[in-house]
């Protein structure tokens, strides 16, 4: 494996697996294990194939092009006005989740070795750390991506080995999967654990002319997390009971979530070792999530304000707009963290499973964009059906999608008809 494919599929790794992660047996609790591995299945299935749709539509057009241009291209000043606003909603909910998150962890990190500091400003620390690290270039992050990606993986693997011994058959069976209907939380947030479309742009210009090895790259680094997923619904809701005071119900919606976890998992086992392993691993799921996110909204800012990512002047505005709004609500709002993954689920919604076949369907059947690089075998039909099941999860997400899809059609009818040409005067004798 070349170096280049490993630092991709490492970046989509980590871009994935990230707050989401931390958050999925919480969302999905009353689902139980069984029913939360139905949904997990089925949204990768969804997000793996939008995925080379987004990958064609990008290809389409010149390299450095984010989903603003993909957008405008395709959809027209409608569908690019709408991108603007939703993937800046996404991006900014989910940075604001992981500030808010990797914060939280923070202060209790720190705190039990005697540092105490007030949250705030471990959400400042946070976002600092690492954002200097996105200030120096993808190169950078790549590489402490890498870096961070190996304590990652190991520290996962030693905590699904440690923890399958004290596994309760009883407690993967509680729940029921029909609470899909009634916690649209729970699908918001498996859809968020998918959401890596917007490092695909920054990739592209990474590997240059190798699309082959691109594609390899997000095929290999989605189906990694997938099987993470699964087994950490497994050791999570195995071992913490989803009813009772430290139970995964009452965990939801909480301001402190993420030490919450960290703290049952620590009653329940009275192990310290895992209780320190599974504090590194909660830690470095933030930052190497955070570090791909970030990447994403930066380089799309860069494209939508057309304002280059050079010297001094440019990476400072663009890092700046980048951070300050996300800093700005944690501080406001501490339980920014389950907030702002329910709202980056319904933007995902739109911007990864609604907007890709729309625009590939745009694109190719009404302003005949060919690209000679690659070409997805998604057919009318499979575009026709990933719109209807995308419309489908929008009513399912509760009244925040239907709002949503309600505002979509507005906007898309007002562009269509402002875009249609008047029909020429009958001549009058």
């Amino acid at each position: 494996m070349n170096s280049k494919l490993f630092g991709g599929i490492l970046l989509v790794v980590g871009t994935t697996i990230g707050a989401g992660m931390l958050a999925l047996p919480v969302a999905t609790a009353q689902l139980g294990f069984w029913g939360s591995l139905f949904l997990l299945i089925g949204c990768w299935a969804v997000m793996a194939v939008t995925a080379f749709l987004f990958l064609e539509v990008n290809l389409w057009l010149p390299p450095n092009t984010n989903l603003v241009s993909m957008a405008g291209a395709t959809l027209g000043r409608s569908g690019q006005a709408i991108t603007w606003v939703v993937y800046l909603v996404l991006l900014y909910s989910i940075i604001c989740s992981y500030v808010a998150g990797g914060g939280d962890l923070f202060h209790y990190v720190l705190a039990k070795y005697g540092v105490v500091i007030p949250q705030t400003a471990a959400s400042i620390l946070f976002t600092t750390l690492f954002g200097i690290v996105v200030y120096m270039g993808i190169r950078s992050v790549d590489y402490v991506n890498r870096f961070l990606m190996f304590g990652k993986m190991g520290a996962l693997f030693l905590l699904i080995c440690l923890i399958l011994p004290f596994i309760s058959r009883t407690n993967l069976d509680s729940g029921e999967f029909m609470h899909v209907l009634t916690r649209p939380s729970s699908l918001n947030t498996t859809a968020v654990a998918f959401g890596c479309l917007m490092i695909i742009p920054s990739l592209r210009t990474y590997f240059d002319k190798d699309i082959k090895t691109l594609r390899k790259a997000i095929f290999i680094g989605m189906f990694i997390p997938l099987i993470c997923y699964i087994l950490w619904d497994m050791v999570i809701m195995g071992v913490i009971p989803l009813d009772g005071v430290i139970g995964l119900k009452s965990m939801d919606g909480a301001n402190n979530t993420n030490s919450a976890l960290v703290s049952a998992l620590a009653t329940m086992l009275q192990k310290n070792n895992i209780t320190r392993i599974f504090e590194f691993f909660t830690s470095i799921c933030m930052a190497t999530s955070f570090l791909g996110v970030s990447l994403s909204l930066s380089d799309f800012l860069s494209d939508g304000l057309k304002i280059k990512k050079q010297g001094v002047l440019g990476n400072a505005f663009i890092l700046g707009a980048t951070f300050l709004p996300p800093v700005v609500v944690v501080l406001f709002y501490p339980n920014a963290f389950s907030l702002g993954l329910n709202f980056a689920g319904i933007c995902i919604l739109i911007l990864m499973v609604l907007l890709p076949p729309l625009m590939l369907w745009a694109g190719r059947y009404h302003r005949n964009f060919q690209s000679l690089e690659y070409q997805s075998k998604a057919n009318k039909s499979i575009l026709i059906f990933l719109m209807l099941f995308a419309v489908f999860l929008l009513v399912l997400s509760g009244k925040y999608g239907i709002v949503s899809l309600g505002i979509l059609s507005l906007v898309f009818a007002a562009g269509y008809f402002l875009s249609r040409k008047p029909k020429p005067a009958l001549a009058t004798e």
